[in-house]
């Protein structure tokens, strides 16, 4: 048997020692388990990121509502159903379904925990602020007045582009600081299952095909047109 006797000899023992012991332990059925269980719950989406890409619908909404603006300010007209059609997606799937998320699960968090409370009342205030525009975009009289028209469409881009920005850089990336581990996962879940209620299985892929299908209408679906030349 080989002496250990020079400090280099033990220190060359302990590190191979260690990385055995490392390389049992991480074989463990408790560890392999943990760590499939956690694969299995990165290929599913968070709250926050369930949030962000509805975020994206909202603006692709934008770019409807701009193209709408611009017509009426140069006296042109645009295919009548895309104003309802545009304003009701923004009902249903922004203030109905996505804004009663914040308003349910993630603005009473930050309320509670006492963090970024200025910002979640602004939010609750803005969102109350686009109902009210909503409401008029989707009354019977509103593309009668083209110049009330343009400015509302105008006023609600003007207010959800930096609200939204907001809530991506500030808020949701600080949304773990206010629940625990485990529930920011099984949000995650609800608001999937909420998402499937409201608006069937692939709900959101369906909300995305009718954004696209708008665009089309409005000759804005290529997105090359929007480079700069």
């Amino acid at each position: 048997m080989k002496i250990l006797d020079s400090p280099e000899s033990r220190r060359s023992f302990l590190r191979r020692g260690g990385s055995l012991i490392g390389l049992t332990a991480l074989s463990s059925p408790l560890v392999l388990s943990g760590c499939r269980e956690q694969e299995e719950k990165a290929g599913e989406v968070t709250a926050p990121e369930d949030l962000m890409r509805e975020h994206g619908v909202l603006r692709r909404v934008f770019l409807i509502f701009d193209n709408l603006e611009a017509r009426l300010k140069q006296g042109q007209g645009f295919p009548p159903p895309v104003l309802p059609d545009a304003a009701g997606m923004i009902r249903r799937f922004i203030e109905d379904y996505h804004e009663k998320l914040e308003e349910d699960y993630v603005f009473p968090r930050f309320e509670k925990a006492g963090k970024l409370v200025e910002l979640v009342q602004t939010l609750r205030r803005q969102h109350q602020a686009g109902r009210k525009i909503t409401d008029f975009l989707l009354s019977p009289g509103a593309a009668a007045d083209s110049q009330k028209l343009a400015a509302s469409l105008q006023a609600f881009t003007r207010m959800y582009r930096p609200h939204a920005a907001r809530e991506d850089t500030v808020l949701f990336p600080a949304f773990r600081s206010v629940v625990s581990p485990k529930e920011f996962l099984e949000l995650g879940d609800k608001f999937e299952d909420q998402e499937e209620a409201r608006f069937g299985k692939g709900g959101y892929e369906k909300i995305v095909s009718q954004v696209a299908d708008l665009e089309k209408t409005l000759g804005i679906e290529d997105l090359a047109q929007f480079t700069p030349v």
